[in-house]
């Protein structure tokens, strides 16, 4: 990125300054220098340039024609073919209509009812206590009786088919079914009689160059005009140190009033750059300055971003249609970034607090 081309420099006094190499000789306190470039010096020539270069006029004198006669074909020989169609005859075709098959006649298996006993539950064994009824003590469990005792098994009937015949399947054949149709076949294939044309021929006068066309040759002179320019005599870029306005580095307001939504430089802004920017870039030559446009809040950030990008960009296309260098100008565009007031987004304002933020600043910039 290059550096920045103004560097303002305001003195406190310290004499210390003044001492550091590439600062200005012997400051003052309070004053601002600007480093400017010395620009190139020319001297004009006079110089011919050929407008128009030499060149030929040719005369001609037309040639002279004569009438001959020719016979010429008018018709070249050719063939003719005479188109001899094929005949056909109708013949008896017979084909099969339906082939013969089989079919299978199926007979489904039978079952017959029954039953099944099945053991649920085998037979068991095992010993069982009981009170004895004879027994001299009180109490039931002093005397006990111990038997074995055996418990027959359990069986469940369940209903049962039996099968009486599987299913079965019979062959059946189907019989052939023939029929014919009628076909035409060529009885005389199709034939090209050939039969020749003669070429044709007329009498025809035409026109012959008698005496070939003639050409004759003139020879003007080229044309020149004198043109001023603009010679290099000695070659600038030197940096010397000019004292300035103090004002002139910070941002100044121009009288120019964008309207809402519009990049378009007015009659009135243009006079208004030529009043204050024209003089600023002649009085201080090698410097350069910054063009800083801005917008109100209204509309988004990057669409403010962009409309005050274009404006900057349309005072520095004018000051270029004026003469001046395209390096000496940077133009910016900050959108709504910087606004004056309190206007931002969703505040309620009057045109004219919104006008406000509606402008465009210049300040003097320098760098090496």
């Amino acid at each position: 990125m290059n550096k920045l081309l103004l560097i303002a420099i305001v003195m406190l006094g310290l004499s210390t300054y003044a001492q550091v190499d590439g600062l200005p000789p012997n400051p003052e306190p309070g004053k601002c220098y600007v480093k400017c470039t010395t620009p190139d010096e020319f001297k004009t020539e006079t110089i011919q340039v050929e407008t128009r270069p030499a060149y030929k006029v040719l005369k001609v004198t037309p040639a002279t024609y004569k009438w001959v006669t020719e016979k010429v074909m008018i018709q070249e020989p050719t063939k003719k073919y005479i188109y001899h169609p094929a005949t056909y005859k109708k013949v008896k075709i017979s084909y099969v209509k339906k082939e013969a098959g089989k079919y299978y006649k199926v007979s489904p298996a039978s079952f017959t009812n029954s039953s099944q006993e099945v053991e649920v539950f085998p037979k068991t064994a095992g010993w069982e206590y009981s009170s004895y009824k004879d027994c001299a003590s009180g109490n039931p469990d002093d005397c006990k009786t111990l038997c074995y005792v055996e418990k027959p098994a359990q069986y469940r009937t369940i209903p049962v088919k039996t099968l009486g015949h599987d299913a079965q399947a019979e062959e059946v054949s189907i019989a052939e079914k023939t029929d014919f149709y009628y076909k035409r076949v060529i009885d005389q294939p199709a034939r090209v009689e050939e039969v020749e044309i003669p070429a044709k021929y007329a009498t025809i006068k035409r026109q012959v160059i008698d005496e070939p066309a003639k050409v004759m040759e003139e020879t003007i002179p080229a044309k020149f005009v004198e043109v001023s320019k603009q010679v290099l005599v000695k070659k600038g870029g030197v940096s010397v140190w000019k004292e300035i306005d103090c004002g002139l580095v910070k941002p100044n307001k121009l009288n120019i009033h964008w309207p809402l939504d519009s990049a378009r430089l007015t009659a009135k802004a243009k006079s208004e750059v030529d009043r204050v920017l024209i003089p600023l870039l002649k009085d201080n030559p090698g410097t350069r300055i910054e063009l800083s446009s801005h917008t109100d809040s209204r509309g988004s950030k990057a669409y403010n971003k962009h409309l005050s990008q274009m404006r900057a960009d349309a005072i520095k296309s004018y000051l270029i249609s004026k003469g001046v260098s395209p390096s000496r100008i940077v133009s910016v565009g900050y959108g709504e970034e910087r606004l004056l007031n309190n206007c931002s987004d969703g505040v309620p304002c009057s045109e004219a607090q919104h006008q406000l933020n509606r402008r465009t600043e210049y300040r003097i910039i320098n760098g090496n």
